[in-house]
Formats: C-alpha cells, structure tokens, sequence
C-alpha cells in the first residue's frame, strides 16, 4: 500500500512515498497542485496525509479531493510525538513529509470526507466571527489600561467591531435558513434553553460528527472528556486535554448561560458545587452533559424535552 506525505509551506509542498522512498516537489501554486494531482494519481495512494500549517494548507487539500484522492490532514501535536518516538529528531522540509508519510503507513489514520463548498462557507463565517470576537477582546482590554487620550479611537474600533461580528451573524443565518437539513439542525439544537445561534452554527459547520458519535466520543472529540493519569504510586485528579479548542470556547460560554436558563443543567451544577466540586469542575461536567444532550438532540432528531435530557 502506497502511502503519501506531503509538508506544506507557503511556496512549496514536499512530497515523500512509502514505502519507495521516492521524494519530490511541487510549487504551492494551481500549476503545482495540477502536477502534483497526475503523479499521485498514477501512484494510487492509499492515503495521503497533511497537517494544518496556519491555512497553507487548505488549497492544496482542495485540490486533491476535487481529484477524489484519498487525503487525511492530521493533529500536528501527533505528528511530532510519533517523530520523536521513531527518533527523527532534526526538522526539514524534507524530513517531515518523510514523517508525514511513515505516520500514514503505521498508524493509518482515518480519511474522512471533508466538507462541501457551502460547509466550508460556513466554517470561513463561523472562524472570522471567532476571530473578530477575539480582537475585540483585546481591544476591551487594552481600554482598561490605556491612556484616555486614545480611549475615543479604541471606541471606535470596537463599535466597528461590533458592526462586522453583526453581519457576520446575519450571513450566518441566511446561510443557514437556505438549507432545510441546516435550518432544521439549527432550530433543534436552539430548542435547548442556554443555546443560542453562535454555539448552533459552530456546531453545524465545526462539528459534523454530532449525532454520529456515542457520548464518550463526542466529549473525547471536544475535549471534555476526563482522562485518568493514574500510573504509578498514588491517585492524581483526572484532567481534559486536546479536542477542538474553538468549539470547547464556546461550548463554556453557553453552558455558562445554560446555568441560569436551563434547568437540567443548573440542578446538575448545584448538585456539583453542593458536594464540594470546585466551581470550574462543576462547569466542566455541565459542558459534558449539554454536550452530550445537543448530540442526543442531533442523533435522534428531537427537540428539548425536560425528561429525556434528565436520562441523558
């Protein structure tokens, strides 16, 4: 089985192939990616694998699905561990894609099919919104310390701010509302008291496996769920790691309203707090069990019902 590593940088993208060993590139160009598109395609790779570079990558990744060539981008954190564990300590162009390639032969991580162009408009509107709320938060911030003299022109920016966030919230919308099995997801996750349209549409357009995956799955794939770090002598607190931190960031801030509004998820935070769980703790759980009710929600195609979610 012919397995295909490619590092990605700006101008360039370095390919190796296992287990040939053959190694080329191409430039990060159309040019680049047609020609790259024919030698993979006479190779029939069993997987091609990539890893996140900071959006370089995404062009190319388009490329070869549209040549419906069997591509995987994987965690970069995974990546290096397994590097290091192989003993390939020094880091070139060259070297990673060598890596990039060895890792799709031995650990043959799962290719999935990877969103259609109105998905990834979706996710591109869901991602600037994030990045606009973040830069207004820093601008929050910097007004908290800043000399009153610029306090008008931080002002300004954030009302700026405000206006692009708001229509990024109506794009949103209307993106969503055009399709009926978006519009329906959306009105059936917004049943849930505490749900809003921003935790509803990164849901949609970040989490495609909600509904799909069992409960551990699903918070194991956010990042929610408690791992045990029980090795050796004495028992340590368990600890949630890894999953996807955009999602996870919003997830807190609806659980956080869901605290108020829904009551499911206030009795179980009570609950938590009255037994002595530290108030971070508590909130974690919570985000697992809304969690784990919006994936009920979306798996069994039901709205909010006060004594399915007490079951869930």
């Amino acid at each position: 089985m012919v397995n295909v590593g490619i590092d990605v940088s700006k101008a360039r993208l370095d390919v190796s192939v296992r287990p040939s060993s053959e190694s080329f590139s191409v430039d990060n160009t159309e040019a680049g990616h047609r020609e790259l598109r024919k030698r993979l395609a006479k190779l029939k790779p069993e997987r091609i694998v990539l890893e996140p570079t900071g959006g370089y990558e995404a062009r190319v990744v388009q490329a070869l699905v549209d040549a419906k060539l069997p591509v995987v981008v994987v965690n970069a954190r995974q990546v290096r561990d397994f590097a290091r564990a192989t003993g390939r300590l020094a880091k070139t162009d060259t070297i990673d894609a060598a890596v990039l390639a060895r890792f799709g032969e031995a650990i043959r991580p799962e290719i999935r099919a990877f969103p259609d162009a109105a998905t990834r408009e979706l996710e591109a509107l869901v991602n600037r919104r994030r990045q606009l709320v973040d830069m207004r938060s820093v601008e929050v911030k910097r007004k908290q310390t800043a000399p009153l003299l610029v306090h008008p022109k931080i002002d300004q920016l954030i009302v700026f701010l405000n206006e692009q966030i708001d229509d990024i919230d109506k794009n949103l919308q209307t993106l969503i509302r055009s399709s009926p099995v978006w519009r329906e997801a959306d009105e059936l996750l917004q049943s849930v008291p505490g749900v809003g349209p921003v935790l509803s549409s990164t849901l949609t357009a970040l989490v495609p496996e909600l509904g799909k995956l069992n409960r551990k799955e699903i918070a194991s794939l956010i990042g929610v769920a408690p791992f045990n770090n029980d090795s050796g002598r004495g028992e340590r607190k368990r600890m949630t790691w890894g999953g996807r931190a955009p999602v996870r960031a919003v997830l807190y801030m609806a659980t956080s309203a869901a605290r108020q509004w829904n009551p499911t998820i206030r009795a179980m935070y009570d609950r938590l707090v009255e037994k002595g769980k530290p108030a971070q703790v508590a909130l974690i759980a919570c985000m697992r069990k809304l969690l784990t009710i919006l994936n009920a929600i979306a798996r069994d195609r039901h709205g909010w019902n006060l004594q399915l979610a007490v079951a869930k």
